[in-house]
């Protein structure tokens, strides 16, 4: 297949050589004028989408999503699907999404859950919105990028599940750090806290799989001086999306709310920008109730 892939960033460029590597036509475009292997470079957006089959797009936010969009859509083949990976906000993915089906385009909104180490891997997960149709096309895609695909629902609802996704993690995260904390004030012992929890109802994601305290459990960035494996400033951007949707919606999610106030101290006036979203737990260890 013929694929243009535009932004080539830590998650972009590992998901494209994947691409190129199965034997793919791979194109790529990076304003940063990143690269990856195998990945043929193009001077421009609009060089990168002639004549692909599939647009692939990884970008930070959804205003440049937005602004890739209004470039690259009338440069596109007819026919070809545009397919989003990045995690923007809900309405962002629907107006591009319109966007291209006005021009005769398919068009998905596929978050990705799995960090760098996925990306790296092909073992990502894809949340995914939009037509039947764009699906098929993009599946076998998803299955090079990474080990499962799932086809949500309409446009925007893969966005909308990787949010509601991301907004758990982010409270489950901190419930966990509070807890580790207020054990060792109560002088019980991490390893036995690990073997108790996660195994009886308090066990979690967050607990089991990513534990945040170091030596406890299986490896994970608290292993390694909390070095992001999924940084605090990203959970900070995804927990600021779930409450702008939450707010559109009419939705109470005050667990969220405070979620996203907790990571804004953390990275804005803490230090915690470029550490890992688990490194609240040293957080904790050093404060007291007041």
């Amino acid at each position: 297949m013929k694929i243009a892939f535009i932004g080539l960033g830590n998650m972009g460029a590992p998901m494209a050589a994947n691409l190129a590597k199965a034997g793919h036509e791979v194109t790529g475009f990076d304003v940063a004028g990143a690269s990856a292997e195998g990945v043929a470079v193009a001077e421009s957006s609009v060089a990168a989408v002639a004549g692909a089959e599939v647009v692939i797009t990884m970008l930070p936010n959804g205003a440049i999503l937005r602004a890739v969009a209004d470039e690259v859509i009338p440069a596109m083949a007819a026919g070809a699907v545009l397919l989003d990976c990045s995690t923007v906000d809900v309405e962002s993915a629907r107006a591009v999404a319109s966007q291209a089906e006005a021009a005769g385009l398919g068009a998905l909104d596929a978050p990705v859950s799995g960090g760098i180490g996925g990306a790296a891997a092909g073992t990502l997960t894809f949340m995914v919105g939009g037509s039947d149709a764009a699906f098929a096309v993009g599946k076998p895609l998803f299955d090079i990028m990474g080990q499962k695909a799932v086809h949500c629902g309409p446009s925007g609802a893969g966005q909308a599940a990787k949010i509601c996704n991301n907004m758990i993690l982010g409270v489950t995260m901190i419930a966990t750090c509070e807890a580790f904390a207020l054990a060792d004030k109560l002088g019980l012992d991490r390893q036995s806290m690990f073997d108790v929890v996660s195994t009886s109802s308090g066990y979690s994601w967050s607990m089991n799989a990513y534990c945040p305290a170091p030596g406890v459990g299986p490896q994970s960035p608290s292993d390694n001086d909390y070095k992001p494996g999924f940084a605090a400033e990203l959970m900070l951007k995804d927990l600021g999306l779930s409450q702008q949707a939450a707010e559109a919606a009419d939705a109470d999610t005050p667990m969220g709310q405070r979620a996203l106030e907790l990571y804004r101290s953390f990275v804005e006036d803490e230090n915690g920008r470029g550490m890992d979203f688990s490194a609240m737990l040293p957080r904790f260890e050093k404060r007291g109730r007041g």
